[in-house]
């Protein structure tokens, strides 16, 4: 995400009932007594066991693949509500990973119609009271669809699970009170969600740990656009309405799935690398900021081979950028197709491509670990100006360094910020000059093998804060656990380490 979405201060939210969550969810429910010899079965856990959005995720489960059928209406023009709807048919095929009497998706703010489980007709529920932490004030949403098939999924079984569902669509907020997920306009949607807002817009196991590939089918009224990860596979027109189809064949984490819609225009063509890019801007964006984003994506190629050579081959099959006139006022890595508001500015630009190596390709495996995206892509940042001649990394970490030691950005625990802490500052500054102080420390070749092995090794997957550190012991023959201590697990401002 852009550090245009840091938010300064700390959030006091609700951090005793969240650890009492954690802990409700760490266990599944009791186990069905069966016959002699038969499996007992269970019901797969609320959640993945993140303490930071205990409700995110599922047990039991492991998605494969999401195919999404979307019909969508936007609001109607002012002064009518900023209201859209959301009618859609989810197909989503999982494997079993536990004997399951019933298992959960998670879906906030729509409504769940039908279900079937390998073709045959399974009961499901919406509880109220299994709902998620929203800001002070305001209503907690249930964020769990509970379904109960027959017969009964054994632990390796493939399942074929289709949803029917759909609702009034507005603009859902995070846990900060920022908009997120599918982020109703004027003329469509922004779709954003991270870091679990992908429940409001399809049934989901919203966690990064539960990477799957998608098709999209989205059908808008005709003269719109929408614009999803992958490849552009087709468009059709019927009467009044035009669907778009889209492929993403690259695992990929719920929270980097985009299904934006707007009054684009579509700009297509293949970077010497041979990688397919898809731009699509919004046609009302004009002036200065048109001005601004046409000169910044002008440079995608040449950051694609500027990266390359810091993080190995770009992992993904397509790239392009979406611009939409928004007001959102931030900016986030969806996969293969980053999200800008109102205009991308060539930092920013720099930041989200970063992200397909640190963030997408290798995601995090807990929330706390978000610094291993956002100090990483701060850093591509400053590496980016570095190589246009412009600040050093070695000036943007003496900025960094130059905060006074009371100021409240070294009170973070970059480690461990908390789940209202995901977007400060200190992640993103703290957390690229972690990377800097750790080049410094580890010598240039070390911190090469360190930056190509990361993603080679964590590729389609998801890694650890534990996990780098002890990459870069490995890669450097260094013991480097004063060093972390100091940059992650401490706070206050590093003086020597």
């Amino acid at each position: 995400m852009d550090v245009a979405r840091r938010r300064g201060a700390h959030a006091a939210l609700a951090t005793t009932a969240l650890l009492a969550s954690a802990l409700a969810l760490s266990s599944a429910a009791t186990a069905a007594p069966g016959k002699p010899g038969e499996p007992r079965y269970s019901a797969g856990a609320a959640g993945a066991g993140d303490p930071y959005f205990p409700r995110a995720g599922n047990g039991g489960i492991d998605v494969q693949h999401y195919d999404l059928d979307l019909r969508y209406t936007p609001p109607a023009p002012a002064p009518a509500p900023l209201e859209g709807r959301l009618e859609a048919v989810a197909t989503i095929d999982l494997t079993a990973t536990q004997d399951l009497d019933q298992f959960n998706l998670d879906l906030r703010g729509l409504t769940a119609t039908s279900v079937t489980v390998n073709g045959k007709p399974a009961s499901f529920t919406q509880p109220g009271d299994l709902a998620v932490e929203r800001p002070e004030g305001s209503t907690p949403q249930p964020n769990e669809l509970v379904i109960t098939p027959r017969p009964k999924l054994k632990e390796g079984r493939s399942a074929e699970v289709v949803i029917e569902y759909g609702g009034t669509t507005r603009q859902p907020v995070d846990i900060e009170g920022v908009p997120y997920g599918w982020v109703t306009t004027r003329d469509g949607a922004m779709v954003a969600s991270e870091p679990e807002g992908s429940a409001t817009w399809f049934p989901v196991s919203d966690h990064p740990t539960d990477k799957a590939t998608f098709t999209f089918d989205v059908t808008v009224p005709k003269g719109l656009v929408a614009v999803a990860n992958g490849d552009l596979t087709g468009n059709a027109t019927t009467g009044n309405w035009t669907t778009w189809s889209w492929d993403a064949p690259d695992l990929m984490a719920p929270y980097l799935a985009t299904a934006t819609v707007g009054n684009f225009e579509l700009t297509e063509y293949t970077t010497k690398a041979g990688v397919p890019i898809i731009d699509a801007v919004d046609r009302d964006i004009a002036g200065t900021n048109r001005t601004t984003t046409n000169a910044t994506l002008a440079l995608t190629g040449k950051m694609m081979e500027f990266f390359a050579d810091v993080y190995g081959e770009y992992p993904f099959i397509a790239y392009g950028s979406i611009v939409d006139d928004d007001s959102l006022g931030y900016a986030l890595e969806t996969q293969t197709r980053s999200l800008f508001s109102r205009r991308a500015t060539e930092g920013t630009a720099a930041h989200e491509l970063a992200h397909s190596w640190v963030g997408n390709a290798v995601s995090p495996q807990r929330w706390a670990d978000i610094w291993l995206n956002e100090g990483w892509a701060t850093y591509s940042e400053w590496l980016w100006a570095e190589h246009r001649g412009r600040a050093t990394a070695q000036t943007a970490f003496e900025n960094v360094m130059a905060i006074p030691a009371d100021d409240e950005f070294w009170d973070v625990v970059v480690a461990d910020p908390g789940p209202t802490g995901l977007f400060l500052a200190a992640i993103y500054d703290r957390g690229a000059a972690t990377v800097h102080a750790l080049r410094a420390e580890i010598g240039e070749k070390a911190f090469s093998r360190l930056t190509h092995e990361w993603v080679d090794r964590y590729d389609d997957a998801t890694a650890t804060t534990a996990d780098f550190e002890a990459l870069a012991e490995e890669v450097s023959g260094q013991e480097l656990t004063a060093f972390f201590d100091v940059w992650l697990h401490t706070p206050g401002k590093p003086t020597a380490w």
